[in-house]
Formats: structure tokens, sequence, C-alpha cells
């Protein structure tokens, strides 16, 4: 058999995925693990967006549907667009997505020709590089400052002449930072000085503790040079329906839309009615669930304060992201086999020497799980 691809070969498998994978293999064996390591909201779909799928699946919504998604849901998200993000959109500069991961390969691979440069804010989600890889691109890598996690003047070193895309992700996964306008002015300038188009993954805009959430498009004329990516699992717990979006110029909206029919075709259709129901229904839930987060956000950040470790500002997304220093690796491995508490080492996110913490589990078990990694320090 002749040799597989060679670009995929180069891409390593998602570290979340399978430090959560190890987790389960050890609980199927009987052992107690107390998994930090997947983000996932802990709570249930909404019954209302629930009930307004199977409604959709008894009245027959189960064939093709518009490949960019349904009508109405394309201008549900532009209408949330305008009122919750304060910058215009009509449903034609909309894509509903697989989830928001498959907006983000569809905008990587719409925009990035063999050679391009995309620059890239460590600590990073692990799938923003391997995106970039897959459409023939280079990851340019920039590491934040280690205490603010805000951007300042030294991104400009990464700008190259083969410079094309920058990813901004806020409220950040694994940082749980949230972006300061002047951050965000300061892409801004880098993107209209060297001509750049911006991804700016927002799905977790909704959760925010004490810090305000402000999408990258709405300064200046960034609405022209940004692809906004949203989607439905972290603020409606709708993880398993993936279901998500991007808002962009309409001629980036073409080309990946070229790249979805090709691929997936669209999103499943009797989703898409869920997805309706999320926006335009009733949003108590998606503030009980952000109360629910920032409560236990609040301990445990105070709980790895006072064990002395160094913790970034967590304010916002469910993640703790801690400075443990040294092998990281080691580290998570030694927690997951002496404490039976599952985290994912900084090194997946291109930052050694710390570990990121979900708290997107209960309360009971976050107290056991400080326990436990007290005593195994």
């Amino acid at each position: 058999m002749r040799g597989l691809s060679d670009r995929v070969a180069a891409i390593s498998p998602s570290a979340t995925i399978e430090v959560a994978e190890k987790a389960r293999l050890m609980q199927q064996q009987g052992l107690d693990i107390i998994s930090l390591s997947i983000g996932e909201p802990d709570f249930d779909t909404p019954e209302h967006i629930k009930e307004a799928c199977i409604n959709a699946l008894r009245r027959g919504e189960t064939h093709y549907a518009p490949s960019n998604g349904i009508p109405e849901l394309l201008s549900a998200i532009a209408d949330k667009t305008r009122k919750e993000n304060d910058f215009s959109c009509t449903p034609g500069q909309v894509m509903v997505t697989c989830g928001a991961k498959d907006a983000i390969y569809d905008a990587v691979g719409a925009v990035i020709n063999q050679g391009d440069e995309v620059i890239i804010l460590d600590p990073s989600w692990v799938s923003y590089e391997p995106c970039v890889l897959l459409s023939g691109g280079r990851a340019a890598h920039h590491q934040l400052n280690s205490r603010t996690f805000q951007i300042d003047d030294t991104l400009l070193e990464r700008v190259s002449q083969k410079t094309k895309m920058i990813i901004v992700n806020s409220p950040s996964n694994p940082s749980g930072a949230v972006l300061d306008h002047a951050s965000l002015s300061l892409v801004a300038d880098m993107c209209r000085d060297f001509d750049l188009i911006a991804l700016s993954d927002e799905i977790y805009e909704k959760l925010t503790y004490g810090k305000k959430h402000e999408s990258l498009a709405t300064i200046g004329d960034m609405e022209q040079r940004t692809i906004t990516v949203n989607g439905f699992s972290k603020a409606y717990a709708m993880t398993g329906w993936r279901l998500g979006w991007a808002v962009a110029p309409p001629e980036i909206i073409r080309q990946m839309s070229k790249i979805q029919q090709h691929s997936i075709s669209h999103p499943t259709t009797f989703a898409m009615y869920g997805g309706l129901a999320a926006l335009t229904g009733d949003q108590g839930s998606v503030e009980v669930m952000r109360k629910e987060f920032q409560r236990r956000r609040d301990y445990l950040v105070q709980e790895l304060l006072l064990m002395g470790l160094e913790v970034a500002p967590a304010d916002g997304a469910f993640y703790a992201f801690v400075k443990t220093g040294g092998d990281d690796i080691g580290t998570a491995r030694r927690w997951l086999e002496k404490a039976h508490v599952a985290v994912t080492p900084g090194s997946a996110f291109n930052t050694p020497g710390w570990q990121r913490l979900s708290y997107a589990t209960s309360m009971d078990r976050l107290r056991e799980a400080v326990l436990r990694i007290r005593n195994n320090r």
C-alpha cells in the first residue's frame, strides 16, 4: 500500500480528547476518576430546545436543507449578531456549521493558500494549528503575557510577508482570559496596516465573570476583515448537537460554503430547529448556568491560590489555567494515575508548565478533586 497523507501524519491527535479517553478507560476499570479535562458543560440541554428538535422530527424535518442553513436560523443569527454583538449582519453573511470547530476549519480553508502564515496566540486551543496545517498553511505562534494574557506590541514581530490571518479567541480556551479593548484594538490596527484577515472565536462569549465580552468586528472597519465564529455548545449545553455558525463578509461565506457543500453538505436538519429555539426562546437557562459556573470558578481559583499556585485571569469560559512549572505532562500523568484527577497539560496548548482544569463538573466533585490534588502535589 502506498504511503498515506504526509499532511495528516504531521498532526497530533487532539490532546483534550486523548486525555478524556484515557480517563474513561480507567473508569471502565472501576477507578473513581474525576475528569477536569474536557470542555463540556455538565448541564442538560434546556427542555424547550429539545422539544423544538423533537417537534421538527415529528413534522418530517428529516431531509436535505440549504447548505448554509435553514433560512429561519440564518435570520435569527443575523438578528442576534446585530443586537448582542453590535455589528451589522445580514442572513447572507451567515453560515450554519457542524459545530464551531467546523466553522473554523471551513474559514481557514477558505482563506489560506499553500505557505500562508496564520498567527496563533498562545496559550491556544488545540485545534487551531491542525486546521491551518490541513489547509497547507504555517502556524506562527505568539506567546501572550503570562500574567495578564493580553496582547501587546510584541505581536507585531510575528508579522511577515507571508502572514495572511490572525486567530483571536476571547474568552480564551484554555486561559479563561477576556481580551480587553486595547488588545482588540491592537489586532484591528495590525489587520488594517498589514491587510490581514482575523478569525475571532467567540464560542464562550456568554460565559464571563465581571468582564464584558467585546466582538472584534465592532472595532473600526473590522467587520469587513473578521470571520466571527460562534455556536450553541457552551452557552446552551448543546455539545453533542454539533451546531455552530460563522459570520463573515459575503465573499468569504461563499468560499466557506463551497467547502461545506463538498464535505458535510449541511448540519443536521432537525438539529437546526433546536438551534433556532435556543436563540429565539427564553434565555434564563443561560444565566443559570453562567452563575453556577461563576460559583465553581470562585471556589476553584481560591483553592488553587491557597496552594500557592499561579492562576491565569479566569474571567470567562469554564477553565482555570494553572502554572505548575516543570514537566506539565508528567504532572498531569501523576495527577491522573495517583490522584485519579484528569486535567489537560499546558503543552497541548503550546504553553508548557501549565495545566488546564475544567470546572464544568459539580461542586462536590470539584471539592474532592481539590483535596486529591492537594495530597498529590
